[in-house]
C-alpha cells in the first residue's frame, strides 16, 4: 500500500526530522552532566542561526540569485552569507555561554560551529535545488495533463459534426428519392443526437449506453438501406458495471458504412461485439469496393485518425488496434480493457 504525504506537509516533516536529528547527534556524545547544557546551546543555535540561514538560502538566494542570475554570483554571495553566519554563530555562543559550565572546550565548539554553518549551507542548497526540480516536474505534469485534456476536447468536438454530416447526407438522399423512410430515419437521428448532446461530452459513460447507441445507429442504417446491404450485428455478453469513453466504437461502424456500400457488389457489413470479464473485443468487417482517391471527400479518414489518437491518449497500455485487408474485406479489430 502506497502512502502519499500531501505536499504542504512534506516540508514541515522534513524540518522536524532534520533538526531533531541535529539535536540528537549534538548531545549523543555529551557527558551526562553536560547533556542539558549542550542541548540548550544547540537548540539556541538552531533556532537563531541555522534555521534562519536555511530559509534565507532556500527561499531567497536560490530563487532570486541562482535561478535568475548566475551560479558563480550565487556561489560568492553564499560564501559571504556563510561568513556572516559564522561570525553570528560565534556571537551566539558568547551570548549563550552563560548556560555553559566553565570548561576549556569553547575553542573546539567554535570550530564545530564553523563546520555546522557550512553543513547547513550545503544541505539547504541541496534541498532548495531538489525542491525546485520537483516543482518544475509537477508544473510540467500539469501542463501535459492540460494539453491532453485540450486535445481530447478538440477530438471530441470533431466527432459529432462529422457523424451528423454523414447521416444528414443519408436523409437528403432519402428525401430526394421521395422515400417513405425519410421520416423514421429523421426520428432515429433525433434519438442519436440526443445521446450525443447529453452523453458524449462526459469523460466516461456506462458501456451499456454506448452499446445502446451503437444499436440505434445500426438500426438507422438498416432502415436506410433495407435489403440492399447485408448488415450483421452480433453481441456476446452483457454490459454490467463497465465504463468506456463515449463515441469510441461508432467511428469503426461509420467508416464501414461510408466505404463498404455504394461501389460494392453485394455489400456486406459484419459487426461483432464481445464483452467478457471487463474486456471488450470489437470487430467491423466490410467488403472492399472500387472506390478510388478521387471518390473521397476532404474529410475521409477523419473518424479513424481521430479514434486512433483518442485510444493512444485514453488507453495507452490497455488496448490493441489492428487494421487489415484480406480476401476482399477491410477488417478492424479492437481489444480493450475497460475500467469499472
Amino acid at each position: 500500500m502506497k502512502f502519499n504525504i500531501p505536499d504542504k506537509y512534506r516540508g514541515i516533516l522534513f524540518h522536524i526530522s532534520l533538526w531533531s536529528l541535529w539535536l540528537t547527534i549534538s548531545v549523543t556524545n555529551s557527558k551526562p552532566e553536560e547533556v542539558y547544557v549542550n542541548f540548550m546551546l544547540v537548540l539556541g543555535l538552531i533556532v537563531f542561526n541555522h534555521i534562519p540561514l536555511f530559509f534565507f538560502n532556500t527561499h531567497w538566494l536560490i530563487p532570486n540569485v541562482l535561478l535568475k542570475k548566475d551560479a558563480t554570483i550565487y556561489f560568492w554571495v553564499l560564501v559571504m552569507v556563510l561568513v556572516i553566519f559564522v561570525v553570528y554563530h560565534a556571537f551566539l555562543i558568547e551570548f549563550l555561554k552563560n548556560f555553559l559550565e566553565p570548561n576549556d572546550h569553547h575553542h573546539r565548539k567554535s570550530l564545530i560551529g564553523v563546520f555546522a554553518v557550512l553543513l547547513v549551507g550545503g544541505v539547504s542548497t541541496g534541498y532548495g535545488l531538489l525542491n525546485y526540480i520537483s516543482e518544475q516536474e509537477k508544473i510540467q505534469e500539469e501542463q501535459k495533463s492540460e494539453q491532453l485534456q485540450s486535445e481530447l476536447m478538440f477530438l471530441r468536438s470533431q466527432i459529432s459534426p462529422h457523424f451528423i454530416f454523414n447521416v444528414l447526407n443519408s436523409i437528403v438522399y432519402l428525401i430526394r428519392s421521395k422515400s417513405d423512410l425519410a421520416e423514421p430515419v429523421t426520428l432515429k437521428l433525433s434519438e442519436l443526437m440526443r445521446y450525443m448532446l447529453y452523453e458524449s461530452d462526459k469523460e466516461q459513460i456506462a458501456l451499456e449506453k454506448e452499446v445502446t447507441y451503437l444499436e440505434s445507429y445500426i438500426a438507422l442504417q438498416k432502415i436506410r438501406f433495407e435489403e440492399d446491404v447485408d448488415i450483421q450485428f452480433k453481441v456476446e455478453g452483457k454490459p454490467t458495471t463497465e465504463i468506456i469513453e463515449p463515441m469510441i466504437l461508432i467511428p469503426f461502424v461509420e467508416n464501414a458504412f461510408k466505404h463498404g456500400v455504394g461501389m460494392v457488389l453485394n455489400p456486406i457489413i459484419d459487426i461483432e461485439l464481445k464483452i467478457l470479464d471487463n474486456h471488450l473485443f470489437f470487430s467491423v468487417k466490410n467488403k472492399i469496393g472500387n472506390e478510388n482517391k478521387s471518390d473521397k471527400d476532404g474529410t475521409s479518414g477523419i473518424g479513424l485518425r481521430n479514434l486512433k489518437r483518442r485510444l493512444e491518449l485514453l488507453y495507452p497500455d490497455t488496448h490493441s488496434l489492428t487494421i487489415s485487408q484480406k480476401e476482399g474485406y477491410y477488417l478492424i479489430e479492437l481489444n480493450l480493457n475497460l475500467n469499472t
